[in-house]
């Protein structure tokens, strides 16, 4: 997607701002499901600046920009703040226009992802420059109040093929040191490199006060457990509720570390997860069309969104033998703690 283009679709803004849009218009008192006027969700990780939501899928143009559609089915699911995830400079930048335009529901990350870390060795100017690039722009946007956490940085050795380790391990060294000297919470990945991931981080995290979150997690209990002990949250989506394995990681995250995620488009919750049998008694989520079938107003089959926060919450009430109510309120004040959002801590 050109930048021209992206500039031009987020011109949107959310009903506070703009109350004559009549996409956005009233979201905030409108009439929802009945469970959700008491329950409030903070998707900490939804990749919006993926062309998807506007429609693209591969480089093809397979539908209309739904764009603001999505944000109103989160806004109606009880879905009250939105992490855009920023995942190299490009996504970084589209972030944080997402947060400029949609003041008081989406806030930005700022970071290199490690599937993208080769991208230092390739960016015209050299590595200094990329880094300087996303130094400057994460401290202009933190000092705007639009990014609020450094990443999404950190270590996939399941997927070395798109970054080998060598580099992944010095870039993700480089940024973790940019982060302490802006003062942002880490927004991190690990997959496959606990050990490595857990020497770089807990060396920096006396420096960062508020600490940061392991988001997307799928390891294993000891690793939790490791993670938690360093003083970092623990980001649960879809993908963090496969298996029985990852039923049984879930069960034992401590409810004051935990915080909740779509990661859409990605990560959806599926009927042959180990999830499923947990959402007896969730509420229904807005009906899916395929793309070729798209309709405005409905989700589309296979690409993940906000809207679908509340199975996440659900899902894990009943993981750990609490109310969703609880799962919700917790999550909720971990995230105003650790990201601020917009929202004063309790």
């Amino acid at each position: 997607m050109s930048s021209e283009t992206t500039a031009a679709s987020m011109s949107t803004t959310t009903a506070s701002q703009n109350p004559a849009d009549p996409v956005l218009a009233g979201l905030k008192t409108q009439e929802a499901h009945p469970v959700s006027k008491k329950l409030r969700y903070a998707d900490i990780g939804i990749n919006l600046s993926d062309p998807v939501f506007r429609g693209n899928y591969h480089g093809k143009q397979s539908h209309e920009d739904d764009f603001t559609h999505v944000l109103r089915r989160a806004l109606e699911a009880g879905c009250e703040k939105l992490m855009v995830t920023g995942s190299d400079l490009k996504q970084s930048t589209y972030a944080v226009q997402i947060a400029k335009d949609h003041p008081g529901l989406c806030y930005a990350t700022v970071g290199v992802h490690p599937c993208s870390a080769k991208q230092f060795d390739s960016y015209r100017g050299g590595p200094s420059a990329l880094l300087s690039a996303i130094g400057e722009l994460a401290k202009r946007s933190k000092a705007s109040g639009h990014t609020v956490a450094f990443g999404e940085i950190g270590l996939d050795y399941d997927r070395l093929f798109l970054t080998p380790k060598d580099q992944q391990l010095k870039y993700f060294e480089a940024q973790l040191d940019l982060a302490v000297e802006i003062q942002l919470p880490l927004f991190l990945h690990s997959r496959a490199a606990s050990e490595d991931f857990e020497r770089l981080v807990s060396a920096r995290l006396p420096q960062l006060p508020k600490k940061g979150l392991v988001h997307s997690f799928t390891g294993s209990v000891e690793e939790m457990k490791r993670i938690v002990e360093m003083g970092l949250d623990v980001g649960v989506n879809g993908c963090s509720m496969k298996t029985e394995e990852n039923i049984e990681v879930v069960r034992q995250i401590p409810l004051d570390r935990l915080q909740i995620e779509t990661d859409g488009p990605w990560c959806e919750m599926r009927p042959s997860h180990a999830s499923a049998k947990f959402l007896k008694d969730a509420p229904p989520l807005p009906k899916a069309v395929k793309k070729e079938r798209f309709s405005p107003g409905f989700m589309v089959k296979g690409r993940n969104e906000s809207a679908t926060i509340p199975h996440v919450a659900y899902a894990i009430a009943k993981i750990k033998d609490i109310s969703v109510e609880e799962v919700c309120e917790a999550t909720w004040n971990n995230s105003i703690k650790m990201f601020g959002l917009g929202e004063v801590s309790k």
